[in-house]
Parts: structure tokens; C-alpha cells; sequence
């Protein structure tokens, strides 16, 4: 009963969020007939073979996918595999991954009609959902279907649980159609059984998994003057509305301890680069911008990292990383790829997507969390200089990535049963 009311609310509000897309801009209006799955059958589809699903939301997930995406190509070459996403900056982080090696597709809202065509039209064999993509309709469709569902590198905060409890109708009859859920951590398994999931296992994190080798660096001779000068790079990645400029205040206070320094800052959703830049030169400092290939001159104080797909080898610039989305209410973004270089890190106290391995992180010197933008100042303000701690705080950052490998086989193992 309760998912018929969701999927009737869902069906109301369709018309409101396909304008939404249409307002969103063009990258948003191509395509849109995929997310009521109203797109031809793909001719790229080979019946014959088994077609492994893979749903992976935006691009922190596609990433994290990609070394299960390797691994089942390798060891079920007769399978197919299908990617699917919900938003364009995913969708082309799969084209740069995998190219035309594995089917794509945006995955289309939950509405029961959408999801029996889409599940009709692909006809998977296995679905993993990657992390906490639990949508109460793509489950029962593909359930019904006879298609084996996992939750896989699964994480649940204490505060999404509290959502689950409090939609217990909805959210329990979904869970019990799990096949397998592969958790990150004990905490989340504990939380996601506590809530209702079945054949819950701890297999690790994929995120740790981390190739630092997958992006050369930058191109067009734009960074060549960092690579050979001495000035401190400090990197902001993954900012969110509301969040640069408080990156920038803090910053301000840097330049004037530290006037060496240079903040890369590289916003999270490309639909606001342009006012981030405008942001930037409003607060008065001279700023470069990647999207125009701007050379760093002497006197830039920030450089605007204002293209898509390259955040791997901004990463290779850094001296230290600000993770963002933690100044703001809305979950720090991937801690794990600075580690993995080797780079310092500091974020904002909002950590709930990746809290576990903050804390882990934290608890072996190579993350410090700030409450606010002036500790955030105090903080560079101090390791800006000291090299020997910048070299300390990341050499542990990336140990601990390194100790953390064995994730994707354990998932792998638990996955055989089901292909």
C-alpha cells in the first residue's frame, strides 16, 4: 500500500520534474525522453548475454564503480554490462572511463511504468546499486523480473536511517527484496540491518580504490609555471553553493600571512562556474580560469579549475586539499583521492558521506576537521609553511589508502554466487 502511494505522488509530480530538467539547461534537456524510458531498444544489446547492471548516480559513484566495472569485464567477458546515471556530469564520466566498452543510459524516475519498460527493454540479469541508490520501484520491478538486486559498497549515515525508520512501509518491503547488500563498514551494516536489509556483509569501501595513474597531467602548458615555481597550491574541490565564499574569506586570510599562496578552486556542478568566477573577482582577486587556458602570471591569486574531468590531475598539483561540501550542510565529497596523492587534508565539520573514513583519516593524523572558515584560515595559516607536517599528514593519508585494498576482491567473491 505504501509504495502505491509513493508511486502515485511520484506519477503527479513527473510533469513538475521534467520541467525542472528542461530548466536546468541543455545538458539536462538532451536525452530527456530516457528518464520515462522512452527510448528506442538499444541495438548495442546482445541477448544472448547476460547483462550485468551496474547504477552508479552521479560521478563520485561512477568512479568508485570503475574498478568493479574492470574487474567484471575480465573475469565475465561473455557478460554485457550497463551503466546507468542520473545526471549529465556522470554520464559523460562513464563515456571518458569506458568509452564504448559498456552500455549506458539514464536511469528513469521510479514511476512503475518507466521502470517496466526500462527493465523490458534491457533485461539484466544481476543489479548493483552502488551505495544508497534505493529507489522502492526500480527494486520491486526488477525483483519481480527475477533480476538478483545488490546494494553494493553500501553506506548509511545515522541520519538517513532516521528517514528509513520514519518511512519503515515503504523502506522495509523494498529492503527484503535485497539479494546481497556489501557494506562499507560495521557501522553501516549495523545501521542497515537495523532498518531491515537482509544478507548484509562488510566488504569494504571500493573508494579507497583509487588510481592515481588514470589522468596524465594537465595539458595545454597552462599549469607548466606551477610545476617548476614554489608557491603553495591549495586546492578547494567539490565546493557547493554558499561554500566559496567562505573558502574565500579564509583564503583572504592566508594571502595575507602567506602571499606565495594559490587557491585552485574547483566548484562542484559546472552550471556554476561562471558565477563563481564572478564571485571571485567581486572579493577582489585576480583570478585565471582553466575553461579560457589561462597561464598563471605572478600576481594570480586564484585559479578557477572550470572544466570537467580533470579533478585527478588538479589533485597532482596540490601541496593541500580542502574537501568540500563540509562548510555546507551537505556532506563532504571524496577524501580518499587526496590521500591517495599523498596531500594533507582538512574539511568542514559536515562529513556524513564519507564520516567513516573521516574518522579514520583523522584518527591517523592525515585529516584535521575545522568548525568554521576562520579555523579553516587558522589551519593553513599554520601548515602552509611547515613542510615537514604537510609531508607527515600525507604520507599517513596514503598509507591508509594503501592498507585498504582488498575491498573490491571480497565484494567480487560475494557477487560469483549471483553470475
Amino acid at each position: 500500500m505504501a509504495r502505491h502511494l509513493y508511486s502515485l505522488m511520484l506519477l503527479i509530480l513527473t510533469p513538475l520534474l521534467l520541467l525542472r530538467m528542461l530548466a536546468r539547461g541543455p545538458a539536462y534537456r538532451r536525452r530527456l525522453g530516457e528518464r520515462l524510458a522512452w527510448q528506442p531498444s538499444p541495438g548495442a544489446r546482445d541477448l544472448s548475454k547476460p547483462l550485468v547492471w551496474i547504477h552508479a548516480v552521479s560521478v563520485g559513484e561512477t568512479v568508485a564503480a570503475a574498478p568493479l566495472v574492470a574487474a567484471l569485464r575480465s573475469e565475465y567477458p561473455e557478460h554485457q554490462i550497463l551503466l546507468t546515471s542520473t545526471t549529465p556530469t556522470g554520464s559523460a564520466r562513464v563515456q571518458e572511463l569506458f568509452g564504448g566498452t559498456v552500455l549506458h543510459a539514464y536511469l528513469p524516475y521510479d514511476t512503475i511504468g518507466a521502470m517496466r519498460r526500462f527493465v523490458d527493454k534491457y533485461r539484466p540479469a544481476v543489479l548493483i546499486l552502488m551505495e544508497t541508490e534505493l529507489w522502492p520501484n526500480l527494486i520491486a520491478t526488477s525483483h519481480r523480473a527475477g533480476v538478483k538486486v545488490v546494494l553494493a559498497n553500501a553506506r548509511l549515515s545515522e541520519r538517513s536511517a532516521r528517514g528509513y525508520r520514519r518511512f519503515a512501509s515503504l523502506a522495509r518491503p523494498m529492503l527484503q527484496q535485497l539479494d546481497l547488500v556489501a557494506a562499507q563498514s560495521d557501522d553501516d551494516a549495523q545501521r542497515l540491518i537495523a532498518i531491515g536489509a537482509p544478507n548484509v556483509e562488510v566488504t569494504g569501501s571500493l573508494k579507497f580504490l583509487v588510481d592515481v595513474d588514470c589522468c596524465a597531467p594537465l595539458a595545454a602548458g597552462v599549469f607548466d609555471v606551477i610545476d617548476s615555481s614554489d608557491r603553495t597550491i591549495i586546492i578547494a574541490s567539490s565546493t557547493r553553493l554558499g561554500e566559496e565564499e567562505k573558502v574565500l574569506n579564509a583564503f583572504k586570510r592566508v594571502l595575507e600571512a602567506h602571499p606565495q599562496a594559490l587557491l585552485l578552486l574547483v566548484p562542484r556542478h559546472p552550471e556554476r562556474f561562471d558565477a563563481v568566477a564572478k564571485l571571485v573577482t567581486q572579493m577582489g582577486f585576480t583570478l585565471g580560469r582553466r575553461s579560457k587556458n589561462e597561464l598563471l602570471e605572478g600576481t594570480m591569486q586564484v585559479y578557477l579549475g572550470d572544466s570537467m574531468g580533470e579533478m585527478m590531475s588538479y589533485y597532482r598539483l596540490a601541496s593541500i586539499a580542502f574537501v568540500g561540501g563540509s562548510l555546507v550542510d551537505t556532506g563532504c565529497q571524496n577524501v580518499l583521492e587526496p590521500a591517495a596523492f599523498g596531500i594533507p587534508i582538512v574539511t568542514g565539520p559536515s562529513q556524513y558521506n564519507f564520516a567513516t573514513i573521516c574518522r579514520q583519516l583523522e584518527a591517523d593524523s592525515a585529516l584535521r576537521t575545522v568548525a568554521n572558515e576562520s579555523e579553516l584560515a587558522d589551519f593553513l595559516i599554520d601548515l602552509v609553511p611547515d613542510w615537514p607536517r604537510q609531508a607527515e599528514m600525507g604520507r599517513r593519508g596514503k598509507a591508509l589508502v594503501q592498507r585498504n585494498q582488498d575491498s573490491l576482491p571480497a565484494l567480487l567473491s560475494r557477487l560469483r554466487p549471483l553470475l
